[in-house]
């Protein structure tokens, strides 16, 4: 596990290449393996393989966003309002699940924020994204992974140069 958070990098260039089917089942038994506050699971997730969608879902926001249309796989996080108090921290969970198990599978991946994001002056980026994927009020659209094989490399940062100081211990 310490090995997949060492290497794992926010990927934005992907091949042109599908993600088989074997991978994508071990993607969406990452998702529901995730833990949950109380284990109410109010998440529920959008696996996007259509082209013409990830272009348009590449465009839900003004910034940051445009590596969808390059991605094998995106994967709208979506959280039920209407049954927990903790569903944004749950989604969040079950995203970054996503991606250790997508790094694990020799696969790229990034975060694109949704939640609380503009798509333009009189839409949010959350609005855009649920007219495309149809999704229903009381779910909230926390995020979307973009998935694939990777077409650029990252080295992992180095151990010096993370911010030791952002972790203290606290004894009596």
């Amino acid at each position: 596990m310490i090995d997949i958070l060492r290497n794992r990098r926010s990927v934005r260039k992907f091949e042109d290449r599908k993600i088989e089917e074997e991978k994508l089942d071990v993607l969406k038994e990452a998702l529901v393996r995730s833990p949950s506050s109380r284990s109410i699971n109010p998440w529920e997730f959008i696996l996007v393989d259509d082209r013409d969608t990830l272009e348009k879902l590449s465009r839900s926001k003004q910034h940051g966003a445009g590596f969808l249309a390059g991605a094998a796989v995106a994967v709208a996080v979506l959280g039920d309002t209407t049954g927990s108090d903790t569903c944004i921290e749950d989604c969040s969970i079950a995203a970054i699940t996503l991606q250790y198990a997508a790094e694990s599978l020799g696969l790229g991946s990034c975060w694109c924020q949704i939640r609380l994001r503009a798509h333009g002056e009189d839409k949010t980026a959350e609005g855009f994204v649920r007219e495309i994927l149809d999704i229903q009020e009381h779910y909230l659209v926390e995020c979307i992974i973009g998935i694939g094989y990777p077409a650029e490399s990252k080295s992992p940062h180095a151990h010096e140069d993370l911010d030791w100081g952002k972790v203290r211990l606290f004894s009596v």
